[in-house]
């Protein structure tokens, strides 16, 4: 088989992949705070084991890489919303530990603390926020919660140095990748609004096109080479 067709049959893998990625963004289009993802293409080349092979270079689907570009921040009017103006996540405590965020549809939960939509305790500088329900509450920029007079808690804000510091682990939520610690960030807190997603669904209809041109290119490249491999052997075949 020419080399030729297995890096067109590698490439084709990596448009799937890469549509695997698209949809993914199409889904959370609507999830506040959510980051879309980057893909990186590679090259890999194969082991020498005959001369016809010796082009056949893979292309293959490199590292995920978080888009960390800052989405449209929307005036909500709602109290426990929050967006973060700048380069930051917001903490939260879950049963695996510290991860982070940028969607601030924060909720009040039963006994008071303040958490995220699926429930988890919003982290503080010192600890769980409380509120007890009976004033407004206000945000401030520097993330100070107040309810009427009181301050219940300031919100933990942190920063990484890099998008190759951390790694979805589902919607809009992160974590950090092993040895790699947040850093404090002077960032702003928008009180009673919300990050967007960076992510549009035209941006991402329009990138299915183009991966769908792109596959359908490397399907007829394919053909033609199939089709001039089976002619030169028939050609050949036909002389002896």
């Amino acid at each position: 088989m020419s080399g030729g067709i297995y890096s067109a049959l590698s490439g084709m893998q990596v448009r799937m992949d890469d549509l695997d990625r698209v949809a993914s963004d199409l889904a959370n289009v609507g999830t506040s705070g959510y980051k879309g993802d980057r893909l990186a293409v590679a090259a890999a080349e194969r082991e020498r084991f005959g001369r016809e092979l010796d082009s056949a270079i893979d292309v293959m689907a490199g590292e995920r890489r978080v888009d960390l570009r800052g989405g449209v921040i929307g005036t909500t009017g709602r109290d426990l919303d929050a967006a973060i103006e700048g380069d930051g996540f917001f903490v939260i405590q879950t049963p695996s530990g510290e991860r982070y965020t940028r969607d601030g549809a924060f909720l009040r939960r039963g006994d008071g603390v303040l958490t995220t939509r699926d429930g988890n305790p919003v982290a503080g500088d010192k600890g769980e926020i409380h509120l007890t329900g009976n004033d407004t509450v206000k945000i401030a920029q520097d993330g100070t919660v107040r309810e009427g007079e009181r301050v219940a808690g300031r919100l933990k804000l942190v920063r990484f140095e890099s998008a190759t510091d951390i790694e979805r682990e589902s919607g809009a939520r992160f974590r950090a990748k092993p040895d790699v610690a947040p850093a404090a960030t002077e960032a702003r807190v928008i009180g009673g609004s919300l990050e967007a997603a960076n992510v549009t669904v035209v941006d991402r209809m329009a990138t299915i096109v183009e991966i769908s041109r792109a596959f359908e290119g490397l399907q007829r490249g394919i053909s033609v080479l199939s089709n001039d491999i089976d002619g030169r052997a028939i050609s050949e075949l036909g002389r002896r």
